[in-house]
């Protein structure tokens, strides 16, 4: 009995003590995962795509599609939205954007999807906070009294309140491997606009992209950025990841056209169904396109 008695505590004393060296090599230490140590200094890079050559491109077609952040498969996109319940590493992909914009990581936003017109910070503010006074507060400034800035009231754009995100890619079928590849282009968070966002209307009838992002300027910090994968909690994924491999559900809403890239809901109105069967009908004449360029 007492030589297991010792057994024990000289198991314990190693245990703190293997702690104890864990707070010396991290000093930011964190007591949740006091029994894991990263000692690897090299650092995993994105995946690495060629380039490829415009003679290379037999056939191309450039489309806009919607993810649907109220959908099972892409709440990976949307959560988390209360960052106190969750690892430091957790966060949403509007935080995440958001975060690398105020920082400068990320350089440029844009106007929209063509990336014609940079967006500065500054401008940014005008669509993602909202400041508003009170009624006391306007008998004070109506009064020609200093508002007091208890009624000074600001809302502000935060991840719940981001319902979808718009993407702009192009499939095209590269000849010299006889294949079918996206590459998705620009992207942008869909939410209400700031000044009617608590609004008693449905917050999906007036969605506005809040600023587009060109993907290949953001792809290392997407690669950066985790996110949780519920099959593996020590090995998070991406949103590098889960966008270069398409693990989300989303729906086309324009295909690049001779009528001004006009979108489905322009030529098929107040008919969603109808809508619905014609953006999975250019998936589709999509997806067959790669089996079409072997029958002759």
């Amino acid at each position: 009995m007492r030589k297991q008695l010792y057994i024990l505590i000289i198991g314990l004393s190693l245990v703190s003590l293997s702690i104890s060296k864990a707070q010396e090599i991290d000093p930011e230490f964190d007591p949740a995962s006091s029994y894991f140590i990263d000692t690897d200094e090299l650092k995993s890079n994105p995946l690495f795509i060629p380039g490829v050559n415009k003679k290379d491109v037999f056939w191309s077609k450039t489309v806009i599609e919607v993810i649907d952040l109220n959908e099972k498969l892409n709440f990976p996109l949307y959560y988390p939205i209360d960052t106190l319940r969750v690892e430091t590493y957790r966060r949403s992909l509007y935080d995440v954007l958001i975060k690398n914009i105020k920082s400068g990581a990320i350089e440029a936003v844009y106007t929209d999807a063509y990336i014609r017109e940079k967006r500065t910070l500054k401008d940014l503010e005008a669509s993602l906070i909202k400041v508003d006074t009170t009624d006391l507060g306007l008998e004070q400034f109506n009064a020609n009294e200093p508002v007091s800035a208890q009624y000074i009231t600001r809302r502000s754009i935060t991840a719940a309140d981001i319902k979808q995100y718009i993407l702009r890619g192009t499939w095209y079928f590269d000849k010299r491997l006889g294949e079918l590849k996206y590459r998705l282009l620009a992207f942008a968070p869909m939410a209400p606009d700031v000044n009617f966002i608590d609004s008693s209307e449905d917050p999906y009838q007036n969605l506005i992209p809040l600023f587009w992002v060109w993907y290949p300027e953001v792809r290392d910090l997407l690669h950066e950025a985790k996110v949780y994968n519920p099959s593996n909690d020590f090995n998070p994924n991406s949103f590098g990841d889960l966008f270069e491999a398409r693990y989300f559900n989303s729906l086309i809403i324009s295909e690049d056209n001779i009528y001004d890239n006009r979108q489905i809901k322009d030529y098929l109105k107040n008919n969603s169904l109808f809508q619905l069967m014609e953006s999975n009908r250019i998936r589709e004449w999509i997806r067959n396109k790669e089996a079409d360029m072997w029958n002759y």
